[in-house]
């Protein structure tokens, strides 16, 4: 029977952290923290010249991308065609493809496919668009539909590494892409594809965007503080991060390293509150993620928490915790890099990823920061006093969405043996 297992060959990532591996791995295990002032950055854009200088938002901090010429990736035609999310995805998208070698070993194009995660779409596109509609006066620009369609990165990605075979996005939320991933592992095992580019993309810093997630009054009036006593909310971050994952043996056979496995997966759905997580249904995607990959409890070293920092979501993520490991939950390190890189939506599930499998290469379990203390509802080890030197051969992802939408990811370390 074939192995259930596939190989992580390839890594990309662009965000508040950093925007190449290396980068970004090293910001995570030291500990950084990126959520600052608005003003660090020029986006967003707003409407008038005159609101220039206030936002007027109860949140004054976030973690965008900074820094980011996409002028030094793309031509200035390609650039017109492309809102920030697609960006983000294809210089993502390189970096994995070239560090998995198949810039040089290209695979069969119709045995590669893409699946790329997306919560919003192309809000910087559509928040110029109602600008000059609606301020302006004027006709949106005419790539305006093709530019903001979820499946913008997918297509994108796939254009430039000649993929021929399943190319999609798919959109749930802040388990987007996780879900692609997910996706992805499944469509690898089922023999549709020998070669899989999958991950999420999302641009969070358009002022609709912003003014939105402002009324919902779930954004830190101050800073993300996961698992802490006095959390007030999440911390808007934004950004890609992209894997490349490939049949079992097929890496070996063409000499390219392998940089974890993933192992396995659980999906559930609540099927209940809109916005309000359930324990159960986070139980479930746990458990099916453990039993997917063949892992027993005792065997997971570390879990890369939703950990948003918002009251709810925190205490409910750590009671499905403690309900599926029991006693074994007090040796087992859990840590939100939210804390770090703020909660980038629908590209959460592949950056914390990338961060989980940065912990394993590392042997570091990754910090909460920004903690205050304890809060009793949340009885976890959340790594709060800095970077812990801790080694561990699998670990496991979460992401739980608004629509009561629940993923679990495992990884397993590149030398463990593949389960059937």
């Amino acid at each position: 029977m074939a192995s259930s297992w596939v190989d992580i060959t390839g890594r990309g990532v662009v965000s508040s952290g950093g925007h190449s591996v290396e980068a970004f791995s090293r910001s995570i295990l030291a500990g950084e923290c990126h959520i600052a002032p608005f003003p660090d950055n020029n986006r967003p854009k707003l409407p008038r010249p005159e609101d220039e200088a206030s936002l007027n938002l109860r949140f004054t901090r976030g973690s965008p991308v900074r820094g980011f010429d996409a002028a030094a990736y793309f031509d200035e035609k390609t650039l017109g065609g492309l809102d920030v999310f697609s960006r983000f995805a294809a210089v993502a998208a390189r970096q994995a493809w070239k560090e998995a070698g198949l810039d040089l070993e290209p695979p069969p194009p119709e045995r590669v496919g893409v699946i790329l995660g997306t919560a919003n779409s192309g809000h910087d596109c559509l928040d110029a668009n109602w600008r000059r509609l609606l301020i302006e006066g004027k006709k949106p620009v005419p790539l305006t539909i093709p530019m903001t369609m979820a499946n913008a990165p997918a297509s994108r990605i796939a254009r430039e590494i000649g993929a021929h075979g399943p190319v999609f996005a798919v959109s749930s939320a802040c388990a987007s892409a996780a879900h692609a991933i997910l996706v992805g592992l499944f469509l690898v095992r089922a023999g549709m594809a020998d070669v899989m580019v999958v991950g999420g993309s999302d641009s969070c810093f358009s002022f609709g965007y912003l003014r939105a997630w402002d009324s919902l009054r779930v954004v830190s009036s101050d800073i993300c503080r996961p698992f802490s006593k006095g959390r007030t909310g999440l911390s808007i971050g934004e950004g890609a991060g992209v894997v490349v994952i490939e049949a079992p043996g097929r890496a070996k056979a063409r000499g390219a390293r392998v940089l974890a496995r993933l192992a396995g997966a659980g999906m559930t759905s609540d099927a209940g509150d809109l916005t309000s997580p359930d324990v159960t249904g986070m139980t479930r995607a746990i458990r099916m993620a453990l039993a997917d990959a063949g892992l027993g409890l005792e065997e997971v070293g570390y879990i890369n928490a939703h950990g948003t920092g918002t009251i709810v979501n925190d205490r409910t993520e750590a009671a499905a915790i403690r309900e599926v490991f029991g006693a074994q939950t007090d040796r087992l390190p859990v840590s939100s890099t939210k804390s770090s890189i703020g909660h980038a939506m629908g590209a959460s599930g592949g950056l914390e990823l990338l961060a989980t499998i940065a912990a394993m290469e590392a042997g570091v379990a990754p910090p909460t920061l920004n903690y205050l203390g304890p809060d009793p509802a949340c009885p976890l080890d959340v790594v709060p006093e800095g970077p812990r030197r801790h080694s561990f051969h699998a670990a496991l992802s979460n992401s739980f969405a608004f629509g009561g939408l629940n993923v679990t990811l495992a990884i397993a370390h590149p030398e463990a043996a593949a389960r059937s």
